[in-house]
Protein backbone atom coordinates (compact mmCIF):
# COMPACT_ATOMS: atom_id res chain seq x y z
CA UNK A 1 0.00 0.00 0.00
CA UNK A 2 2.80 2.42 0.89
CA UNK A 3 4.59 1.61 -2.37
CA UNK A 4 1.41 2.25 -4.37
CA UNK A 5 0.88 5.58 -2.62
CA UNK A 6 4.49 6.54 -3.25
CA UNK A 7 4.15 5.73 -6.94
CA UNK A 8 0.92 7.72 -7.12
CA UNK A 9 2.66 10.65 -5.46
CA UNK A 10 5.44 10.47 -8.04
CA UNK A 11 2.94 10.42 -10.87
CA UNK A 12 1.12 13.46 -9.48
CA UNK A 13 4.40 15.30 -9.11
CA UNK A 14 5.36 14.49 -12.69
CA UNK A 15 1.98 15.64 -13.88
CA UNK A 16 2.80 19.20 -12.92
CA UNK A 17 6.31 19.07 -14.35
CA UNK A 18 7.32 19.75 -17.94
CA UNK A 19 4.65 18.29 -20.28
CA UNK A 20 5.66 14.91 -21.69
CA UNK A 21 4.48 12.89 -24.65
CA UNK A 22 0.85 11.92 -25.05
CA UNK A 23 -0.22 8.86 -23.07
CA UNK A 24 -2.52 6.16 -24.41
CA UNK A 25 -4.60 3.50 -22.68
CA UNK A 26 -3.65 -0.16 -22.94
CA UNK A 27 -6.57 -1.62 -24.90
CA UNK A 28 -6.46 -5.42 -25.44
CA UNK A 29 -4.53 -6.24 -28.61
CA UNK A 30 -7.18 -8.61 -29.95
CA UNK A 31 -9.71 -5.80 -30.11
CA UNK A 32 -7.72 -3.98 -32.84
CA UNK A 33 -8.83 -0.69 -31.27
CA UNK A 34 -6.88 2.44 -32.07
CA UNK A 35 -4.79 3.90 -29.23
CA UNK A 36 -6.93 6.18 -27.05
CA UNK A 37 -5.23 9.36 -25.87
CA UNK A 38 -5.83 9.72 -22.12
CA UNK A 39 -6.20 13.49 -22.45
CA UNK A 40 -9.15 13.00 -24.82
CA UNK A 41 -11.11 11.35 -22.00
CA UNK A 42 -10.93 14.65 -20.10
CA UNK A 43 -11.88 16.76 -23.11
CA UNK A 44 -15.44 17.08 -21.90
CA UNK A 45 -14.34 18.39 -18.51
CA UNK A 46 -12.09 21.10 -19.92
CA UNK A 47 -14.21 22.10 -22.92
CA UNK A 48 -17.70 22.41 -21.44
CA UNK A 49 -17.30 23.42 -17.76
CA UNK A 50 -17.20 27.17 -17.04
CA UNK A 51 -16.74 28.96 -13.71
CA UNK A 52 -19.22 31.82 -13.25
CA UNK A 53 -18.98 34.98 -11.15
CA UNK A 54 -21.63 33.76 -8.70
CA UNK A 55 -19.49 30.76 -7.69
CA UNK A 56 -21.41 28.27 -9.79
CA UNK A 57 -20.24 26.13 -12.70
CA UNK A 58 -22.08 26.33 -16.00
CA UNK A 59 -21.92 23.06 -17.97
CA UNK A 60 -22.59 23.22 -21.69
CA UNK A 61 -23.82 20.05 -23.34
CA UNK A 62 -21.15 19.77 -26.01
CA UNK A 63 -22.07 21.59 -29.22
CA UNK A 64 -25.32 23.17 -27.90
CA UNK A 65 -24.84 26.38 -25.84
CA UNK A 66 -27.23 25.38 -23.05
CA UNK A 67 -27.11 23.54 -19.74
CA UNK A 68 -29.42 20.55 -19.37
CA UNK A 69 -30.13 19.46 -15.79
CA UNK A 70 -29.77 15.81 -16.79
CA UNK A 71 -26.71 16.23 -18.96
CA UNK A 72 -24.81 18.49 -16.58
CA UNK A 73 -25.10 15.96 -13.77
CA UNK A 74 -24.25 13.03 -16.02
CA UNK A 75 -21.30 14.94 -17.53
CA UNK A 76 -19.91 15.60 -14.03
CA UNK A 77 -20.33 12.26 -12.25
CA UNK A 78 -17.55 10.29 -14.06
CA UNK A 79 -14.91 12.82 -13.02
CA UNK A 80 -15.71 13.04 -9.32
CA UNK A 81 -13.61 9.91 -8.67
CA UNK A 82 -10.49 12.06 -9.22
CA UNK A 83 -11.26 14.56 -6.45
CA UNK A 84 -9.25 12.63 -3.86
CA UNK A 85 -6.12 13.09 -6.00
CA UNK A 86 -6.86 16.65 -7.06
CA UNK A 87 -8.87 18.36 -4.27
CA UNK A 88 -8.99 21.60 -6.27
CA UNK A 89 -11.69 19.96 -8.38
CA UNK A 90 -14.14 20.37 -5.50
CA UNK A 91 -14.79 23.97 -6.53
CA UNK A 92 -15.97 22.87 -9.96
CA UNK A 93 -18.19 20.05 -8.71
CA UNK A 94 -19.61 22.22 -5.92
CA UNK A 95 -20.42 24.85 -8.54
CA UNK A 96 -22.31 22.42 -10.79
CA UNK A 97 -24.53 21.34 -7.90
CA UNK A 98 -25.31 24.91 -6.90
CA UNK A 99 -25.97 25.89 -10.51
CA UNK A 100 -28.43 23.04 -10.96
CA UNK A 101 -30.18 24.04 -7.74
CA UNK A 102 -30.53 27.66 -8.91
CA UNK A 103 -31.82 26.54 -12.30
CA UNK A 104 -34.45 24.35 -10.66
CA UNK A 105 -35.65 27.30 -8.58
CA UNK A 106 -36.06 29.33 -11.80
CA UNK A 107 -38.45 26.72 -13.25
CA UNK A 108 -38.69 23.11 -12.01
CA UNK A 109 -40.47 22.08 -15.24
CA UNK A 110 -37.69 23.22 -17.56
CA UNK A 111 -34.96 20.80 -18.57
CA UNK A 112 -32.42 23.23 -20.04
CA UNK A 113 -31.14 26.72 -19.22
CA UNK A 114 -28.88 29.34 -20.75
CA UNK A 115 -25.83 30.85 -19.09
CA UNK A 116 -27.87 33.79 -17.77
CA UNK A 117 -30.41 31.55 -15.97
CA UNK A 118 -33.01 31.91 -18.70
CA UNK A 119 -35.10 28.87 -19.63
CA UNK A 120 -33.70 27.36 -22.82
CA UNK A 121 -36.38 24.70 -23.18
CA UNK A 122 -39.39 24.02 -20.99
CA UNK A 123 -40.11 20.35 -21.64
CA UNK A 124 -41.31 18.53 -18.53
CA UNK A 125 -39.13 15.44 -18.05
CA UNK A 126 -39.24 13.71 -14.66
CA UNK A 127 -35.61 12.65 -14.67
CA UNK A 128 -34.42 16.26 -14.98
CA UNK A 129 -35.21 16.64 -11.29
CA UNK A 130 -33.59 13.31 -10.35
CA UNK A 131 -30.14 13.56 -11.94
CA UNK A 132 -29.01 16.59 -9.88
CA UNK A 133 -29.84 14.64 -6.71
CA UNK A 134 -27.72 11.69 -7.85
CA UNK A 135 -24.89 14.16 -8.45
CA UNK A 136 -25.17 15.47 -4.87
CA UNK A 137 -24.96 11.92 -3.56
CA UNK A 138 -21.88 11.03 -5.61
CA UNK A 139 -20.11 14.26 -4.65
CA UNK A 140 -20.85 13.89 -0.95
CA UNK A 141 -19.94 10.18 -0.93
CA UNK A 142 -16.52 11.04 -2.37
CA UNK A 143 -15.76 14.18 -0.36
CA UNK A 144 -17.92 14.28 2.80
CA UNK A 145 -18.03 18.00 2.11
CA UNK A 146 -21.03 19.24 4.08
CA UNK A 147 -20.73 22.77 2.69
CA UNK A 148 -22.64 21.46 -0.31
CA UNK A 149 -25.85 21.50 1.75
CA UNK A 150 -26.66 25.17 1.24
CA UNK A 151 -30.00 26.95 1.73
CA UNK A 152 -30.24 27.08 -2.08
CA UNK A 153 -29.92 23.31 -2.35
CA UNK A 154 -32.41 22.84 0.48
CA UNK A 155 -34.94 25.04 -1.32
CA UNK A 156 -34.34 23.18 -4.57
CA UNK A 157 -34.94 19.79 -2.90
CA UNK A 158 -38.22 21.03 -1.44
CA UNK A 159 -39.24 22.31 -4.86
CA UNK A 160 -38.34 18.99 -6.49
CA UNK A 161 -40.41 16.94 -4.07
CA UNK A 162 -43.37 19.32 -4.27
CA UNK A 163 -43.29 19.25 -8.07
CA UNK A 164 -43.12 15.47 -8.29
CA UNK A 165 -45.91 15.04 -5.75
CA UNK A 166 -48.08 17.45 -7.72
CA UNK A 167 -47.49 15.51 -10.93
CA UNK A 168 -48.68 12.31 -9.26
CA UNK A 169 -52.12 13.91 -9.59
CA UNK A 170 -51.56 15.92 -12.74
CA UNK A 171 -55.20 16.57 -13.62
CA UNK A 172 -56.08 17.84 -10.17
CA UNK A 173 -52.89 19.71 -9.32
CA UNK A 174 -50.70 20.67 -12.25
CA UNK A 175 -50.72 23.86 -14.30
CA UNK A 176 -48.00 22.69 -16.69
CA UNK A 177 -48.72 23.25 -20.36
CA UNK A 178 -46.53 22.89 -23.45
CA UNK A 179 -47.03 25.74 -25.97
CA UNK A 180 -47.77 23.32 -28.82
CA UNK A 181 -50.04 20.30 -28.43
CA UNK A 182 -48.05 17.27 -27.35
CA UNK A 183 -49.10 14.33 -29.55
CA UNK A 184 -49.64 11.64 -26.95
CA UNK A 185 -52.31 9.19 -25.88
CA UNK A 186 -54.25 11.51 -23.56
CA UNK A 187 -56.30 8.86 -21.76
CA UNK A 188 -54.57 7.78 -18.57
CA UNK A 189 -55.34 6.67 -15.04
CA UNK A 190 -55.36 9.90 -12.98
CA UNK A 191 -53.63 8.18 -10.05
CA UNK A 192 -51.32 5.19 -10.22
CA UNK A 193 -48.81 6.31 -7.60
CA UNK A 194 -46.44 7.08 -10.47
CA UNK A 195 -45.48 10.55 -11.73
CA UNK A 196 -47.06 12.02 -14.86
CA UNK A 197 -44.62 13.10 -17.56
CA UNK A 198 -44.81 14.93 -20.88
CA UNK A 199 -41.47 14.15 -22.50
CA UNK A 200 -38.93 11.35 -22.54
CA UNK A 201 -35.23 11.80 -21.71
CA UNK A 202 -34.74 12.12 -25.48
CA UNK A 203 -36.84 15.33 -25.38
CA UNK A 204 -39.51 13.56 -27.46
CA UNK A 205 -43.15 13.44 -26.29
CA UNK A 206 -44.26 10.34 -24.41
CA UNK A 207 -46.85 8.00 -25.89
CA UNK A 208 -48.31 7.06 -22.51
CA UNK A 209 -48.06 9.44 -19.60
CA UNK A 210 -46.19 7.21 -17.13
CA UNK A 211 -42.62 6.62 -18.29
CA UNK A 212 -41.27 3.70 -16.24
CA UNK A 213 -37.48 4.34 -16.26
CA UNK A 214 -38.04 7.99 -15.40
CA UNK A 215 -40.23 6.97 -12.49
CA UNK A 216 -37.57 4.44 -11.42
CA UNK A 217 -34.83 7.06 -11.23
CA UNK A 218 -37.23 9.28 -9.28
CA UNK A 219 -37.56 6.53 -6.64
CA UNK A 220 -33.77 6.32 -6.31
CA UNK A 221 -33.53 10.10 -6.02
CA UNK A 222 -36.31 10.43 -3.43
CA UNK A 223 -34.62 7.93 -1.12
CA UNK A 224 -31.51 10.09 -1.34
CA UNK A 225 -33.50 13.27 -0.64
CA UNK A 226 -34.87 11.65 2.50
CA UNK A 227 -31.33 10.90 3.67
CA UNK A 228 -30.12 14.45 2.93
CA UNK A 229 -33.18 15.98 4.60
CA UNK A 230 -32.61 14.10 7.86
CA UNK A 231 -28.83 14.21 8.01
CA UNK A 232 -27.96 17.60 6.56
CA UNK A 233 -31.03 19.79 6.92
CA UNK A 234 -32.82 18.26 9.94
CA UNK A 235 -35.98 18.59 7.89
CA UNK A 236 -38.18 15.69 8.97
CA UNK A 237 -41.15 16.94 6.98
CA UNK A 238 -39.18 16.88 3.72
CA UNK A 239 -37.72 13.48 4.59
CA UNK A 240 -41.13 11.98 5.23
CA UNK A 241 -42.60 13.51 2.09
CA UNK A 242 -39.77 12.11 -0.06
CA UNK A 243 -39.99 8.69 1.59
CA UNK A 244 -43.74 8.48 1.02
CA UNK A 245 -43.38 9.59 -2.57
CA UNK A 246 -40.68 6.97 -3.24
CA UNK A 247 -42.85 4.20 -1.81
CA UNK A 248 -45.91 5.25 -3.80
CA UNK A 249 -44.01 5.50 -7.08
CA UNK A 250 -42.29 2.15 -6.50
CA UNK A 251 -45.63 0.49 -5.81
CA UNK A 252 -47.05 2.08 -8.95
CA UNK A 253 -44.21 0.70 -11.07
CA UNK A 254 -44.70 -2.79 -9.69
CA UNK A 255 -48.47 -2.65 -10.24
CA UNK A 256 -48.77 -0.82 -13.55
CA UNK A 257 -45.28 -0.71 -15.09
CA UNK A 258 -44.72 -4.42 -15.69
CA UNK A 259 -46.07 -6.83 -18.29
CA UNK A 260 -45.92 -10.63 -18.46
CA UNK A 261 -44.23 -12.20 -21.48
CA UNK A 262 -43.75 -15.93 -21.94
CA UNK A 263 -41.46 -15.15 -24.85
CA UNK A 264 -39.03 -13.33 -22.55
CA UNK A 265 -39.30 -15.53 -19.49
CA UNK A 266 -41.97 -13.87 -17.36
CA UNK A 267 -42.38 -10.39 -15.92
CA UNK A 268 -40.58 -7.50 -17.60
CA UNK A 269 -40.77 -3.71 -17.45
CA UNK A 270 -42.68 -1.64 -19.99
CA UNK A 271 -41.19 1.62 -21.24
CA UNK A 272 -44.45 3.56 -20.77
CA UNK A 273 -47.96 2.85 -19.54
CA UNK A 274 -51.28 4.62 -19.16
CA UNK A 275 -52.29 2.71 -16.04
CA UNK A 276 -55.22 1.14 -17.89
CA UNK A 277 -53.36 -1.86 -19.29
CA UNK A 278 -51.86 -0.22 -22.36
CA UNK A 279 -48.07 -0.29 -22.53
CA UNK A 280 -45.38 0.95 -24.89
CA UNK A 281 -42.87 -1.87 -25.37
CA UNK A 282 -39.61 -0.28 -26.51
CA UNK A 283 -36.43 1.27 -25.22
CA UNK A 284 -34.68 4.49 -26.13
CA UNK A 285 -30.94 5.19 -26.07
CA UNK A 286 -31.31 8.14 -23.70
CA UNK A 287 -30.80 7.43 -20.00
CA UNK A 288 -32.70 6.65 -17.85
CA UNK A 289 -33.91 3.81 -19.99
CA UNK A 290 -34.84 0.21 -19.29
CA UNK A 291 -31.43 -1.14 -20.30
CA UNK A 292 -29.63 1.13 -17.81
CA UNK A 293 -31.82 0.39 -14.77
CA UNK A 294 -28.93 -1.22 -12.83
CA UNK A 295 -26.72 1.76 -13.65
CA UNK A 296 -29.17 4.22 -12.06
CA UNK A 297 -29.41 2.09 -8.91
CA UNK A 298 -32.89 0.66 -9.40
CA UNK A 299 -31.79 -2.97 -9.45
CA UNK A 300 -28.76 -5.20 -9.87
CA UNK A 301 -27.67 -6.71 -13.18
CA UNK A 302 -28.78 -10.20 -12.09
CA UNK A 303 -32.32 -9.17 -11.16
CA UNK A 304 -34.71 -11.58 -12.92
CA UNK A 305 -37.21 -8.97 -14.13
CA UNK A 306 -34.40 -6.79 -15.42
CA UNK A 307 -32.80 -9.70 -17.29
CA UNK A 308 -36.11 -10.48 -19.00
CA UNK A 309 -36.43 -6.81 -19.91
CA UNK A 310 -32.86 -6.60 -21.21
CA UNK A 311 -33.37 -9.60 -23.48
CA UNK A 312 -36.18 -7.63 -25.10
CA UNK A 313 -34.58 -4.17 -25.24
CA UNK A 314 -31.42 -5.52 -26.89
CA UNK A 315 -33.27 -7.57 -29.51
CA UNK A 316 -34.89 -7.01 -32.88
CA UNK A 317 -38.28 -7.00 -31.15
CA UNK A 318 -37.42 -3.57 -29.76
CA UNK A 319 -38.41 -1.12 -32.52
CA UNK A 320 -35.45 1.13 -31.66
CA UNK A 321 -32.72 -1.53 -31.62
CA UNK A 322 -30.74 -1.31 -34.83
CA UNK A 323 -27.92 -3.25 -36.48
CA UNK A 324 -25.39 -2.33 -39.15
CA UNK A 325 -21.92 -3.12 -40.44
CA UNK A 326 -20.11 -1.03 -37.82
CA UNK A 327 -22.49 -0.79 -34.88
CA UNK A 328 -25.44 -2.47 -33.19
CA UNK A 329 -27.44 -0.89 -30.40
CA UNK A 330 -30.26 1.35 -29.28
CA UNK A 331 -31.37 4.34 -31.29
CA UNK A 332 -34.12 6.87 -30.72
CA UNK A 333 -37.15 8.45 -32.32
CA UNK A 334 -35.22 11.68 -31.88
CA UNK A 335 -32.83 10.83 -34.73
CA UNK A 336 -33.08 9.12 -38.15
CA UNK A 337 -34.55 5.62 -38.15
CA UNK A 338 -31.93 2.90 -38.11
CA UNK A 339 -29.20 5.12 -36.63
CA UNK A 340 -27.46 3.90 -33.47
CA UNK A 341 -26.55 6.09 -30.51
CA UNK A 342 -23.09 5.66 -28.95
CA UNK A 343 -24.83 6.46 -25.66
CA UNK A 344 -27.05 3.41 -26.17
CA UNK A 345 -24.03 1.18 -26.77
CA UNK A 346 -22.35 2.59 -23.66
CA UNK A 347 -25.44 2.01 -21.47
CA UNK A 348 -25.57 -1.64 -22.55
CA UNK A 349 -21.86 -2.01 -21.76
CA UNK A 350 -22.16 -0.32 -18.36
CA UNK A 351 -24.72 -2.97 -17.37
CA UNK A 352 -23.03 -5.96 -19.04
CA UNK A 353 -21.91 -9.11 -17.23
CA UNK A 354 -19.31 -10.52 -19.63
CA UNK A 355 -15.91 -9.26 -20.68
CA UNK A 356 -16.58 -10.01 -24.35
CA UNK A 357 -19.76 -7.92 -24.39
CA UNK A 358 -17.82 -4.94 -23.11
CA UNK A 359 -14.89 -5.46 -25.49
CA UNK A 360 -17.31 -5.67 -28.41
CA UNK A 361 -19.01 -2.45 -27.31
CA UNK A 362 -15.70 -0.59 -27.06
CA UNK A 363 -14.74 -1.84 -30.53
CA UNK A 364 -18.05 -0.61 -31.98
CA UNK A 365 -17.64 2.78 -30.33
CA UNK A 366 -14.14 3.03 -31.74
CA UNK A 367 -15.31 2.19 -35.26
CA UNK A 368 -18.23 4.61 -35.12
CA UNK A 369 -16.05 7.49 -33.90
CA UNK A 370 -15.01 10.03 -36.54
CA UNK A 371 -13.67 12.74 -34.23
CA UNK A 372 -10.54 11.29 -32.62
CA UNK A 373 -12.21 9.90 -29.54
CA UNK A 374 -15.22 12.21 -29.23
CA UNK A 375 -18.73 10.81 -29.46
CA UNK A 376 -21.62 11.79 -31.71
CA UNK A 377 -25.30 11.81 -30.78
CA UNK A 378 -26.16 9.14 -33.36
CA UNK A 379 -24.43 7.50 -36.32
CA UNK A 380 -25.45 5.56 -39.39
CA UNK A 381 -24.25 2.06 -38.39
CA UNK A 382 -23.42 1.29 -42.02
CA UNK A 383 -21.58 4.56 -42.65
CA UNK A 384 -20.24 6.31 -39.53
CA UNK A 385 -19.32 9.37 -41.60
CA UNK A 386 -23.02 10.17 -41.40
CA UNK A 387 -23.97 11.36 -37.93
CA UNK A 388 -25.97 13.85 -35.89
CA UNK A 389 -24.15 16.36 -33.69
CA UNK A 390 -20.37 16.50 -34.08
CA UNK A 391 -19.84 16.38 -30.33
CA UNK A 392 -22.26 15.16 -27.66
CA UNK A 393 -20.98 16.04 -24.20
CA UNK A 394 -23.03 13.48 -22.30
CA UNK A 395 -21.79 10.63 -24.50
CA UNK A 396 -18.20 11.88 -24.17
CA UNK A 397 -18.41 11.68 -20.38
CA UNK A 398 -20.03 8.22 -20.40
CA UNK A 399 -17.41 6.95 -22.87
CA UNK A 400 -14.75 8.12 -20.42
CA UNK A 401 -16.57 6.42 -17.53
CA UNK A 402 -16.77 3.14 -19.45
CA UNK A 403 -13.00 3.16 -20.05
CA UNK A 404 -12.21 4.32 -16.51
CA UNK A 405 -14.06 1.27 -15.20
CA UNK A 406 -13.28 -1.48 -17.70
CA UNK A 407 -9.77 -0.60 -18.88
CA UNK A 408 -8.31 1.29 -15.90
CA UNK A 409 -10.20 -0.74 -13.27
CA UNK A 410 -11.76 2.12 -11.33
CA UNK A 411 -14.70 0.91 -9.20
CA UNK A 412 -18.26 1.78 -10.13
CA UNK A 413 -19.66 5.02 -8.79
CA UNK A 414 -22.89 4.08 -6.97
CA UNK A 415 -25.72 6.44 -7.87
CA UNK A 416 -28.06 5.43 -5.07
CA UNK A 417 -28.38 3.80 -1.69
CA UNK A 418 -28.28 0.01 -1.61
CA UNK A 419 -31.66 0.07 0.12
CA UNK A 420 -33.25 1.19 -3.16
CA UNK A 421 -32.20 -2.03 -4.86
CA UNK A 422 -33.65 -5.52 -4.80
CA UNK A 423 -33.05 -7.03 -1.32
CA UNK A 424 -29.84 -9.03 -0.85
CA UNK A 425 -28.30 -7.75 -4.06
CA UNK A 426 -25.17 -5.64 -4.06
CA UNK A 427 -24.33 -2.57 -6.12
CA UNK A 428 -23.73 -3.74 -9.66
CA UNK A 429 -20.18 -4.06 -10.94
CA UNK A 430 -19.12 -4.83 -14.50
CA UNK A 431 -16.14 -6.89 -15.65
CA UNK A 432 -12.82 -5.31 -16.53
CA UNK A 433 -11.19 -6.24 -19.83
CA UNK A 434 -7.50 -5.82 -18.97
CA UNK A 435 -5.19 -7.51 -16.41
CA UNK A 436 -4.75 -5.95 -12.97
CA UNK A 437 -1.20 -4.76 -13.65
CA UNK A 438 -2.33 -3.05 -16.87
CA UNK A 439 -5.19 -1.38 -15.04
CA UNK A 440 -2.72 0.07 -12.52
CA UNK A 441 -0.58 1.45 -15.33
CA UNK A 442 -3.58 3.03 -17.00
CA UNK A 443 -4.76 4.60 -13.74
CA UNK A 444 -1.37 6.26 -13.38
CA UNK A 445 -1.59 7.49 -16.97
CA UNK A 446 -5.03 9.00 -16.37
CA UNK A 447 -3.92 10.75 -13.20
CA UNK A 448 -0.86 12.04 -15.04
CA UNK A 449 -2.95 13.31 -17.97
CA UNK A 450 -5.42 15.09 -15.70
CA UNK A 451 -2.58 16.69 -13.76
CA UNK A 452 -0.98 18.00 -16.94
CA UNK A 453 -4.28 19.46 -18.08
CA UNK A 454 -4.91 21.13 -14.73
CA UNK A 455 -1.40 22.62 -14.74
CA UNK A 456 -2.07 24.12 -18.14
CA UNK A 457 -5.66 25.17 -17.49
CA UNK A 458 -6.50 25.29 -13.75
CA UNK A 459 -9.90 26.95 -14.31
CA UNK A 460 -12.01 23.75 -14.08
Amino acid sequence: MRVARALLGLVVALAFAVPGPAQVLNIPVESRIRPIDTATLFHEFFADFFHENDGTTYVQTGDIPAMWLRDSAAQTIPYIRFVSTYPQLRKTFFGVIQRDAKNILVDPYAEAFSANYRVWEDKWEIDSLAWPILLVFVYYANTRDRTIFTPTLHAALRTIVATLRCEQRHKACSHYEWPDPVPTHDGYNPYTGMIWGAFRPSDDPVTYRYNVPQNAIAVVAMRLVAAFARDAFKDDRLAQSATTLASQVESGIQKYGRVFSRRYGGWMYAYETDGYGHSKMMDDANIPNLTAMPYIGWCATNDAIYLNTRRFTLSSDDPYYYSGKYATGLGSAHTPGGWVWPLGIIAAALTATTRQTIANAIAMLDESDTLNGLMHESVNPNNPRQFTRPEFGWANAFWADLLFRTVAGYPATPLGLLSTMVPDERQSQIPTITPVWTQATDRFKLVYALGRLLARDPAP
